[in-house]
């Protein structure tokens, strides 16, 4: 199942909330700034012992002081035009932090729109490839049961319902 809601993900009561990290994991603007401020100082002591994250990849810390119990981190594509493989680095940032979430049992996952801000991803493109990939996973891999798209605004949140609805045609 995959729903969608407008809200702040720092709040959201999952087992694993996914971060949309900058390649550091050191924390940054938007969405990465906002789970490590309320995560806590012992977030980002973690993250310092990763060694980063490339592009389309995930990794795991506790979640600290949010009310999850795990964060994915995982690390967008800046938006170059459309032809430098942004479309499968983004739906590899959903499948690879599915995966990851589901080896350490999570059955619930909030995740944010990766790659929409700061990165420039176009959103309804963003969209698209997200609610797909996880879809796919969810159906084929199984560990996963509920997905949360945690939207920053209704007109984010529109463009995921509307990617869930073309799914559904």
């Amino acid at each position: 199942m995959i729903e969608v809601v407008a809200g702040d993900i720092t709040t959201f009561r999952v087992d694993a909330v996914v971060n949309a990290a900058n390649p550091s994991l050191l924390g940054g603007g938007g969405v990465d700034g906002a789970i490590h401020r309320a995560a806590g100082p012992g977030l980002l002591a973690e993250c310092r012992t990763l060694g980063g994250c490339a592009p389309g990849e995930a990794k795991v810390t506790h979640a600290y002081g949010l009310p999850a119990r795990i964060v994915v981190h995982t690390v967008g594509p800046v938006w170059q035009g459309g032809a430098f493989g942004e479309d499968a680095t983004l739906a590899a940032c959903y499948r690879s932090s599915l995966r990851v979430a589901g080896e350490r049992g999570a059955w619930t996952v909030a995740f944010p729109s990766i790659a929409t801000g700061a990165y420039g991803f176009p959103l309804h493109r963003a969209a698209g490839i997200a609610i797909a990939t996880l879809a796919e996973v969810m159906r084929t891999d199984g560990r996963v049961a509920r997905v949360t798209m945690v939207c920053r605004g209704h007109e984010t949140a529109r463009a995921y319902e509307d990617a869930v609805a073309d799914l559904l045609e």
